[in-house]
């Protein structure tokens, strides 16, 4: 199964802005194809400074993530 995830909230929102990329790493992980859209406010995420400041509560670094899905071949779109 293929799974297309799309992110709309940036650094100002943390949570909502690492949901994506918590999908993205369960579906993988699940052993489906998925890939990730950055639209709006959310591209902001791409950038490795802003990166590093962000985390959701209860999530993991977004850093981490990020990470996760470059290991596992997830095309991020932004």
């Amino acid at each position: 199964m293929k799974f297309h995830i799309t992110a709309t909230s940036g650094s100002e929102d943390p949570t909502k802005a690492t949901l994506a990329f918590v999908q993205a790493m369960g579906a993988k992980q699940a052993g489906h194809d998925v890939s990730i859209s950055l639209l709006g406010d959310s591209v902001v995420l791409l950038n490795p400074t802003v990166a590093k400041s962000v985390q959701g509560v209860g999530m993991p670094p977004l850093t981490d993530l990020i990470n996760f899905a470059k290991e596992n071949g997830i095309p991020v779109y932004g």
